[in-house]
């Protein structure tokens, strides 16, 4: 799983000044503390995924994907699990965070419902924090006189 994170957030050093969050985890540590889920084809591991819960809610903590199967949708996908696996626990929402820098991020996360609800500094980092509803809201109009 290191060498998945390293790969998958490797473009990001240089941009950041210094290896991003997820590059600096024990993921041994990681596996025994957190719901994870790994994405394989053959014998290597080509995504993961790594759900927890907090004061703030049910949250992905880190979606990596191999480099080589990038904009295959196996990032989408693993969102999809995280979202079901959140209405699984009794969530009515999910949240994420990411790097201000990591702007491709912001888009994606955008894109498929996330909204913007807070910034912060962590760990040395400038990170945004996105939530998406999970409640489906429906309109029914009604007829009256």
């Amino acid at each position: 799983m290191t060498a998945l994170v390293d790969a998958a957030y490797g473009h990001y050093v240089e941009r950041l000044d210094r290896p991003p969050g997820p590059m600096q985890e024990d993921y041994a540590k990681i596996i025994r503390s957190h719901q994870v889920t790994v994405a394989e084809t053959g014998n290597a591991i080509v995504g993961v995924l790594v759900l927890a819960t907090n004061d703030e809610g049910f949250f992905v903590k880190n979606v990596a994907v191999d480099p080589a199967h990038r904009g295959k949708g196996l990032g989408k996908e693993f969102l999809m699990l995280a979202e079901t696996e959140a209405r699984r626990a009794g969530f009515d929402s999910i949240y994420l965070f990411t790097h201000e820098k990591m702007t491709e991020n912001l888009s994606l996360y955008s894109k498929i419902g996330y909204c913007e609800y807070v910034r912060r500094p962590q760990g040395g980092f400038s990170l945004v924090f996105m939530r998406k509803n999970l409640v489906e809201i429906r309109a029914i109009q009604l007829k009256g006189k």
